[in-house]
């Protein structure tokens, strides 16, 4: 684990320079403008319709016994809203991941490799598309567990434990792709994703934990749905500057194991270059 801690010290370094601080602001103007127009177009449509939803289905009185039952009857009066708020959660996150996968991640691998690395060959195993396939695919996936076990994330020790795994899921399989789309070649980045998988999903947790911590302002009753847009904002800023941290990481931890691969494939190649010439 002396790689993980290693590198997670270098990331925390790194973090603390200027122009990592930076990158989350222009990312932010356009998540927040974004997200301005969509719920404003959006967030009261969509109460409208669970509201409608939980009226025809008779829910409000299932839903009122269960928050009882549980010691949650104070936000019985505000559950559509929440709800409506916990939906749009998920999109938050996607828009914050591409936005920092597409305008942060490039200038994390430049910063991090021409100071730390720069004996490290570009292969170019990576692009674009890649990147926003692999972003895509995992949301998805990310969505949808994110959706079945929504109504337990009322439950705060639930909340704590299943949202970090999610997210550690989530930014292990995309951060290591957008980590590595430079540098490493396609069987480099299979390589490292099989002989690091451990390691990597430990990253995402240890990060995860800390993209979990915008999703609890939610859980904040009465004031989450009075606050939302200032909470809204918050919480894209926090997960914006969760996920440069994590690429932060992602980029020490990918780079460095990038580099000892390939130093023990020379020792290999160099290794049997002597056998065989020992042979003839």
């Amino acid at each position: 684990m002396i790689p993980v801690v290693s590198s997670f010290a270098r990331a925390i370094w790194s973090q603390m320079h200027l122009r990592m601080l930076l990158l989350t602001f222009f990312p932010f103007i356009i998540a927040l403008a974004l997200w301005g127009l969509a719920l404003w177009l959006v967030l009261q449509p969509l109460i409208d319709m669970l509201q409608s939803w939980f009226a025809d289905y008779a829910l409000f009185r299932a839903t009122s016994d269960l928050l009882d039952s549980t010691g949650l009857g104070g936000i019985k009066a505000i559950l559509v809203p929440l709800l409506a708020m916990w939906l749009l959660l998920p999109l938050m996150i996607m828009t914050a991941l591409v936005l920092v996968g597409v305008m942060a991640m490039p200038a994390i691998t430049r910063h991090v490799g021409s100071r730390y690395y720069p004996q490290l060959e570009l292969r170019h195993g990576g692009s674009l598309a890649g990147s926003l396939w692999v972003s895509l695919a995992s949301f998805v996936v990310f969505a949808v567990v994110w959706l079945v076990t929504l109504p337990l994330n009322f439950i705060p020790l639930f909340a704590l434990i299943v949202q970090p795994l999610l997210w550690g899921w989530l930014a292990s399989r995309v951060m290591t792709y957008d980590a590595l789309a430079d540098y490493a070649d396609a069987q480099e980045r299979l390589d490292i994703l099989r002989q690091h998988r451990w390691p990597l999903l430990a990253i995402g947790v240890t990060t995860g934990s800390l993209g979990a911590v915008p999703g609890l302002l939610w859980l904040g009753g009465v004031a989450s749905v009075i606050f939302f847009p200032i909470l809204a904002a918050l919480a894209i800023w926090l997960y914006l500057l969760a996920f440069v941290f994590s690429g932060l990481w992602f980029q020490h931890y990918c780079l460095d194991a990038l580099a000892r691969l390939r130093s023990s494939r020379v020792i290999i190649d160099i290794n049997q270059i002597d056998q065989t010439a020992y042979r003839t």
